[in-house]
């Protein structure tokens, strides 16, 4: 160390001090304190830590002291854990700020700390990464470079992603579900026989007469795509991560359902009226079914669909092992099922069993308790076997439903706080 007096160094961590030689500070296991061993100045001091007491050759650190307690547990014993009682995002940050990284926790911890990250990433991302919110020792009272410069586009970011965060917010949210509305109304409307559009353009001039509909269906359509178009246009140029903002799901589903639009568009223009079109007709039919992906847009403005999309997210685990759980189940009822009420040649043969794929169908339908009644065992021991599908449907669609729903419930809480603090800067908006 270049700066100071004495052959040791106090470190003063939140009221807890602790007393090195100067000599260990150089190749300490903390990148921050070892930086400490290269100051040339007091204001490099205070650049690492945040005051320094010259007499007493005293650092003084305001961090949480028992976090840094268990973190110099790890570095006389090379095992780091977690705080009791402490949240573990909290003593990540403090990990952080000495230097350490999760791969440093033990096993246990960091698959704690990792369930913890996986639950809280849409929350974050939609707000300030953490370790950027300039709100930890090192950023404050600093703004970045630019800052004033960029104000407009973090203001214009919020108005376009957060709903609840200003007055304008609230009206553009407004419009575009009154967008997603009509055309949603209109696509179902063009389905009816009176809306219809004639697919074959070369019908004579007194049929036609009759079709006006399609006309204004197709301004509507068009107006609907263009206030969506730009609407996403504007979102990207004013987001800060080009490349995270395409891989968004409600940003994909965004292109998933404009895109169609403009595809069906070109291949109108570039194969004309006349019988090509016609064979493109059931691709251009898809494309126009495709736009019910508008739908989803509305999570963009209700608490209930994120909720929904963020449980699915979270709970994959349990979906993927309820898939299981149903893939089991099939694979052996449908066997049986197709054995005992075609296989064993009894005289009596049951032709919709005729296959183990086709009694897979009537397996699901069992399970899930619906019951068409489209195909059902005729046998005694095809009843039997049928009565315990259902009974193992039942038992095997419950056992996840615990966890799925204390996870749609945190999730509820959790968009709910974020949307109350946006709720919150919007009456205060209100009040200016």
């Amino acid at each position: 160390m270049n700066f100071g007096r004495g052959p040791s160094v106090v470190l003063n961590v939140g009221g807890t001090r602790y007393s090195f030689s100067r000599e260990v500070l150089k190749d300490f296991p903390l990148r921050r304190v070892s930086r400490l061993h290269g100051c040339l100045s007091e204001q490099d001091v205070l650049e690492v830590c945040d005051d320094y007491d010259r007499e007493r050759n005293e650092y003084f650190f305001d961090r949480h002291s028992e976090a840094f307690g268990f973190i110099m547990l790890y570095v006389r014993h090379g095992h780091l854990r977690f705080v009791p009682h402490m949240c573990e995002l909290s003593f990540y940050n403090e990990m952080i700020y000495w230097g350490l990284e999760g791969s440093h926790l033990d096993y246990c911890c960091q698959r704690r700390l990792d369930d913890r990250m996986s639950e809280t990433c849409t929350y974050y991302s939609a707000e300030e990464p953490p370790g950027q919110a300039g709100g930890g020792p090192e950023g404050r009272g600093r703004r970045a470079p630019g800052a004033e410069g960029g104000k407009w586009l973090e203001r214009m970011r919020r108005t376009f992603e957060e709903p609840t965060s200003s007055v304008a917010a609230q009206v553009l949210a407004t419009v575009s579900i009154l967008f997603v509305i009509v055309s949603m109304v209109v696509l179902c409307a063009s389905t009816l026989p009176e809306w219809r559009a004639p697919e074959n353009r070369s019908v004579s001039p007194e049929s036609c007469e009759t079709f006006v509909a399609p006309f204004p269906r197709e301004i509507i359509e068009a107006i609907c795509i263009g206030w969506f178009t730009a609407e996403c246009i504007v979102r990207f140029i004013v987001s800060k991560n080009k490349c995270e903002f395409v891989r968004r799901p409600l940003n994909i589903i965004d292109l998933l359902a404009i895109t169609p639009y403009y595809i069906s568009v070109l291949m109108t223009v570039f194969t004309g009226e006349n019988s090509q079109l016609q064979r493109a007709g059931v691709t251009l039919r898809v494309l126009r079914m495709m736009r019910i992906f508008w739908v989803i847009k509305l999570a963009r403005h209700f608490i209930g669909l994120q909720t929904l999309g963020l449980t699915l997210k979270r709970c994959y685990r349990e979906m993927v092992m309820l898939l299981v759980f149903i893939c089991v189940a099939m694979a052996i009822f449908s066997a049986l099922s197709q054995l005992l009420e075609n296989g064993l040649d009894l005289g009596t043969k049951n032709k919709d069993y005729a296959s183990i794929p086709a009694a897979c169908w009537w397996v699901i339908i069992s399970m899930t308790t619906v019951g068409y009644g489209d195909m059902c065992p005729i046998t005694v021991p095809g009843r039997i076997l049928g009565g315990i599908c259902v009974v193992s449907g039942i038992v095997l669609l419950a056992l996840p439903i615990t966890f799925i729903y204390h996870s749609f419930v945190q999730c509820y809480h959790e968009l709910k706080f974020r949307s109350a603090r946006y709720s919150r800067s919007l009456s205060a908006e209100f009040l200016n």
